[in-house]
């Protein structure tokens, strides 16, 4: 879109910000962000490698498979969540800017979602070495990844437009963010191999939209395989589409939010 073209420098300027001003005032700074997906892989590792005995089919009994399979889905959920909890109180707790009718408000959602990329190839990183270390593979698939996650970050945009707005009007959605980001982990593929449920759940997992780029993100980076190309050429058709919904109903709302906040 032209909002990329037309505030380049101001948009980075603004990405730079919120990456570094999550970290202002850490002992450890900027490297939390390689440090938390580690510890966050440590847990889910015990509690359902360890604990619960779960395994992938496909793959070895041997728990450092589990656990790069494990990393995978909780990389695209940690994308999807951050922009999704964040996005209903964007403009509510900027006021200051939504008054200065120069500013682009519509490059907030925008931050969001690439200050959550940024995180996400933190945590690849952090995947690539681990998964050296623990299995001695470097996956040439990760060079294919970012053809994978671009159809979700464009329709993590859309929604980052769509809840931004309708967070203006409908304080609710704040509270309801968060339960719904744990619902699509536990109801998508990133914690449960979906071919070991029962046919009549299936459908379930597989309406979850990050069931298919987590599974996609697997294939190049644990399998080895390549993508379905086809599947996500459609799967970037739709998120352009609602993208594009997000991004009319913003530009939509935006004249009542200074009346509103």
């Amino acid at each position: 879109m032209s909002i990329f073209g037309k505030h380049g420098n101001l948009l980075w300027e603004l990405v730079r910000r919120d990456v570094l001003g999550r970290y202002r005032g850490a002992s450890f700074g900027i490297f939390w962000s390689l440090l938390s997906p580690f510890l966050m892989l440590v847990v889910y590792t015990l509690a359902f490698g360890y604990i619960l005995k779960s395994r992938w089919p496909g793959a070895t009994d041997n728990m450092a498979d589990f656990a790069m399979l494990l990393f995978i889905g909780l990389i695209v959920h940690g994308f999807f969540a951050e922009c999704l909890t964040r996005s209903p109180s964007l403009i509510v707790s900027s006021p200051n800017l939504v008054k200065k009718i120069v500013f682009p408000l519509e490059l907030m959602p925008v931050v969001v979602t690439l200050s959550a990329l940024f995180h996400a190839c933190m945590n690849i990183l952090v995947f690539l070495v681990i998964n050296y270390l623990l299995r001695e593979e470097l996956p040439w698939g990760a060079l294919l990844l970012p053809a994978v996650l671009l159809p979700l970050s464009i329709g993590v945009l859309g929604m980052g437009w769509l809840l931004s707005s309708l967070g203006v009007y409908l304080r609710d959605i704040s509270q309801v963010a968060g339960v719904l980001a744990t619902a699509m982990l536990f109801l998508s593929s990133a914690i449960v191999p979906v071919e070991t449920l029962p046919p009549q759940f299936q459908i379930v997992f597989k309406l979850n939209p990050l069931t298919f780029i987590i599974d996609q993100a697997r294939e190049l980076l644990f399998w080895g395989r390549a993508p379905d190309w086809l599947g996500l050429s459609l799967y970037a058709l739709g998120a352009s589409l609602f993208a594009a919904f997000g991004y009319v109903v913003f530009q939509k709302t935006r004249r009542g939010f200074a009346d509103v906040i």
